[in-house]
């Protein structure tokens, strides 16, 4: 057996099953409604499209190391999902709700409170999900899960998840620490060079000073 099959075999049987998984009750859900699920480090996204089927954007390396159909088609774990987002291939698939959910709790349409436009009818958002079915580019900042749905829904591809950790990310770049501790480093770097001459001078003045006007 050749090192991709065992990897597939690996990715294919790395969830462990859960007694406590809950049960869902798909009743609940209608057409085109938004569900939300926390998952490993993100919280992930998709559109209920009816008769317990949810389409949702998802990173999976599988496709990349097996051409096994019938493996690929199977829930995606959580291995396969953080070695797509690290491999940046991913699809638009459908799943059942169950295999959607990954043993989490799910809620229904939670971003409508945040977002400032009204959401499409349920048809007109399950459409516009499944016309984008199949493979699609995908980039964690730019273009992931939230994107995906909120287009489908709304009409806008935002991610509030992506704006939060672009806003933390920010906030501890540009700030006076960070700007102290660039300026320290690049005067230990001359030092330990043992020249002081513009090339070194220039960058660690200006990044300094770049970081310190934007905290």
């Amino acid at each position: 057996m050749s090192p991709f099959e065992l990897l597939s075999l690996f990715f294919i049987a790395s969830k462990v099953e859960d007694d406590k998984e809950p049960k869902y009750d798909i009743s609940v859900y209608r057409r085109g409604d938004l569900l939300e699920v926390p998952r490993t480090l993100f919280t992930h996204f998709g559109i209920y499209l009816g008769d317990n089927k949810v389409a949702h954007l998802i990173p999976d390396i599988l496709p990349v190391i097996s051409s096994n159909k019938a493996a690929i088609k199977r829930m995606v774990t959580n291995n396969r999902l953080i070695l797509g987002v690290i491999a940046k291939v991913a699809s638009v698939r459908v799943d059942s709700v169950k295999d959607f959910a990954y043993g989490a709790e799910i809620l229904v349409n939670h971003t409508d409170k945040l977002c400032g436009r009204r959401p499409f009818s349920g048809d007109e958002v399950a459409r516009r999900a499944e016309k984008l079915l199949g493979t699609i580019s995908y980039s964690l900042l730019w273009y992931n899960c939230e994107h995906y749905v909120m287009y489908c829904r709304f009409g806008i591809a935002v991610s509030f998840q992506t704006y939060q950790f672009c806003k933390k990310v920010r906030r501890i770049v540009c700030s006076k620490k960070t700007a102290f501790v660039s300026a320290l480093l690049g005067v230990c770097v001359m030092l330990y060079l043992g020249s002081v001459s513009a090339y070194t001078t220039l960058p660690t003045v200006f990044i300094s000073f770049t970081i310190w006007m934007a905290s």
